[in-house]
Formats: structure tokens, sequence, C-alpha cells
């Protein structure tokens, strides 16, 4: 497929950065629905007003029995990564959730949106493959993050097998757009006037994925969902952190600041030849995505 029309969808965490303006574009020829706690009033509301039936619920504890059970996606692009290292409860929201919820619904398609972060950091010389081993290499800044991810992608392929559910698993890399990401995060720093943290091992080289490419590579990854699950890395071209902040700089006038220290997240520099077989390449480039990205955040930062 495409795109997708006329389906029953379910997403997971769709008030984050990703899940909101994707869960926002696909109510739009959908009926779409969407769990989580909703915290956030004000997102619920802008979810409701779109035509999304809001179920609120904390993954951590729930057993979706609430939830019809005729969807025919479900895309889980909930996370949690609690800053006080609660282990269980984030093993739970994002690893037991998954069993649960695909024993629940047993979709047509299952994808489940993991991270690279669940890769074993070995710098920016060596483009990580789906085979690749896995580590710990988020721990420095979110101490549950890459084991729970490594704990959901097991689930998730378990489950698969278990329900005969066709899944995909996608290790997604550094989205960003106007919905902000890491770069926007950076673009504040750099307003604010504060350094930018970066790994000693330069450059500190990502894969940054536009959400329009996000958008329009779901149908994509679902279609590719199989038992046992497809797993494949999800990312753009490649770009620095240096690279992208320097474009910043030039298109704000801003001076980006750095500090070097190995506590932060080094490169997680992956290979998409896999992506590229399965659901072909990404349309929008960093430098413009960046640029967009600036333009929709702060358009009064820019340059003439």
């Amino acid at each position: 497929m495409t795109a997708l029309s006329g389906a029953k969808i379910l997403v997971t965490g769709p008030t984050g950065q990703v899940a909101l303006p994707l869960t926002l574009s696909l109510a739009a020829k959908n009926d779409v629905w969407g769990v989580a706690r909703f915290t956030d009033a004000a997102a619920r509301e802008r979810l409701e007003t779109a035509g999304v039936t809001c179920v609120g619920a904390d993954l951590a504890t729930t057993d979706f029995a609430e939830l019809p059970t005729d969807f025919d996606y479900v895309l889980n692009l909930a996370v949690a990564k609690g800053g006080d290292a609660d282990w269980d409860r984030d093993l739970a929201a994002n690893g037991e959730s998954i069993a649960l919820l695909m024993a629940r619904t047993t979709p047509k398609a299952f994808l489940h949106c993991s991270s690279t972060a669940v890769y074993q950091h070995v710098g920016p010389t060596h483009p990580l493959v789906e085979t690749d081993p896995l580590g710990d290499n988020h721990r420095m800044m979110f101490p549950t993050y890459s084991l729970a991810k490594i704990s959901a992608e097991v689930v998730a392929r378990a489950a698969a097998r278990d329900h005969g559910v066709p899944t995909t698993i996608a290790r997604l890399n550094v989205p960003y757009g106007d919905n902000g990401g890491w770069p926007g995060w950076h673009l504040e720093f750099m307003k604010a006037g504060h350094p930018i943290t970066l790994h000693p091992q330069r450059p500190n080289l990502f894969n940054p994925i536009h959400e329009d490419d996000i958008f329009a590579t779901v149908p994509r990854l679902l279609d590719a969902a199989s038992v046992p699950a497809t797993i494949v890395n999800w990312g753009g071209e490649p770009a620095s952190i240096e690279e992208w902040c320097g474009l910043m700089g030039e298109l704000t006038g801003l001076v980006p600041t750095f500090e070097e220290t190995p506590n932060t997240i080094g490169s997680v520099f992956v290979d998409l030849t896999k992506m590229h077989d399965i659901v072909g390449g990404t349309e929008v480039g960093w430098r413009d995505g960046i640029r967009r990205m600036v333009e929709a955040r702060h358009p009064e930062l820019l340059h003439g």
C-alpha cells in the first residue's frame, strides 16, 4: 500500500513527538483510536477534534480490556523512559504491554517502533546493520531506555509468533520535523546560549529522518510485516550534530557552542540497505528538513 485509507487503526502514545502528527495525519482518512495516559489535556483535545477516539490508560498497568478487538493495524509508538530509573515500570510499559496488546487486538499487521538506541556503540566509522551487537548505549542519559527497548523487541518477536500477527520492528534513528525532535532541542539550546554536549569521538553521526518521511514509510513498513517479525533500521541520510547545528547557525545567526564529554550519546550511524529494499528511500534531505523545522518553530530567528 502507498497510503492508509478506510482502516481502523490503534496508535499507542499518540501525544508523543512522532506519534502526534502521525496520528492527526492518519485520522483524516481512517478510524483512528489512541491509547495513552493523556496527562496533556490540550493534546487530547487536539486529537479528539481531529476525530481520534482517545482511551485513557497507563501502559504499565492496563490489560487493554477497554479496547475493541477489530483493529486492522496497531502502531505501537508509546515509550517510557523515566528519569527516575523505575525499571519495573519501564519494562512493563515498554515490554509487557506489547504482549497484552497483541493478544487483545490480533491485527492484520503490527508496527513496533523501536530505536537504534538498542545497538552497542561503535562510533561513526561503522554503519550498524540489523544483525550487529546490541548494547546499553543510552544509559548515561536515559538509564532504562536501551535495555527496555531491547526487551520490548524480544516481547514483540515472541508475541508475533505466539499469536501469528505479522509484525515489523522498526529501529528509529533521529526523528524530527515541525513537531520538534533532537535537532529542535539543539535549536532551543542555541537560542538560550547553552552548550550542546558532544561525544569526543567525532563526528557525532546519525541518520535523522523527517516526519514527512516517517508518514510516507509507515504503510510500507506495515506491508513488510511478517512472522517471524521483520526487523529493519528506520532513518534518513546521515548527518552529524555538528553539521545540523552549523546549518541552524547559518540560518539564524546563532552560534552553536559545544562541550565535549564521554557522558553523552555517541554516534549511532546505521546502514539503511534493508530499509531501502523494503520501503524505498527518503525524500526530505536533512538540510531542507532542518530549514523547514526552524521555519515552523522559530520563524523569527531566520535571516531575511
